[in-house]
């Protein structure tokens, strides 16, 4: 079953209840900062136990120390650095995971870095290969480690954030664009393989936001027009709790029309 704004649901005015998440273990990428963190922060006040991931040990310590402080169930933080991480890295990860929690409900994959803005005539053939890697590459090796564990959940999610140009292609938005193409493409794929299984594939637009990533791609907008990250949290406790129960293959938008 795919459910999705053509069926005239907004997840994004989605009001969950305190307890959604409770006793589930929920990986999020990128972590650190902007999306990631307002969501990690999110899920761990609805009861969730937030594996913290991202390749700053520093930042993932504070967000760490914001949960706690905050009364949230104690989460774990786990470095991975989906530049240079090798497959044992990746290995290890999942079986930390398994180690440590004996089980895994969820996984977000919200990591991913712009690139450079350029057309294609002269974008930098390494920094192609980078983005490409680190939004989508990166994405698969480390949901393929952690499928076993996600196809044992009772009702296992899996998201991946997206964009606007992952949709439809714009100018110079270069390698970033084609990568979101190809997230978009891996949960299709994921979705369609795990159709009629437990296993859950969705895909969340979180539109503009008011983050580091966004003022890096627009830096001449007035940033204050956007809605901060802690406002568009609400779609992925939908898709990654119980009220998403059989709700695959779908593409939401975070920020209600």
């Amino acid at each position: 079953m795919s459910r999705d704004a053509s069926s005239g649901f907004s997840p994004a005015t989605y009001q969950p209840p305190l307890d959604l998440l409770q006793s589930r273990v929920i990986i999020v990428t990128g972590a650190s900062a902007g999306i990631g963190r307002a969501v990690a922060l999110s899920l761990a006040r609805h009861g969730a136990t937030v594996v913290l991931t991202g390749r700053n040990a520093r930042k993932l310590e504070a967000v760490y120390d914001a949960i706690v402080q905050a009364g949230g169930p104690k989460p774990a933080y786990l470095p991975l650095d989906l530049e240079n991480a090798l497959a044992q890295d990746y290995d290890a990860f999942a079986a930390a995971i398994e180690k440590e929690f004996g089980r895994l409900d969820g996984l977000l994959h919200n990591a991913s870095i712009l690139g450079t803005r350029s057309p294609i005539r002269h974008h930098d053939v390494p920094t192609w290969c980078r983005t490409l890697h680190v939004n989508l590459t990166a994405a698969f090796a480390l949901t393929q480690v952690c499928l076993p564990l996600l196809e044992a959940a009772p009702d296992g999610s899996l998201v991946f954030t997206t964009s606007g140009v992952g949709a439809r292609g714009r100018a110079y938005w270069g390698a970033y664009a084609v990568s979101k193409f190809g997230t978009e493409g891996l949960a299709e794929v994921l979705a369609h393989e795990y159709e009629g299984t437990t296993l859950r594939v969705n895909l969340v637009n979180p539109g503009a936001v008011r983050t580091g990533m966004r003022a890096l791609a627009y830096p001449a907008e007035d940033p204050g027009k956007n809605v901060l990250p802690e406002a568009i949290t609400a779609t992925y406790l939908y898709l990654l709790g119980p009220a998403s129960l059989g709700v695959t293959g779908g593409r939401f938008e975070a920020q209600a029309r």
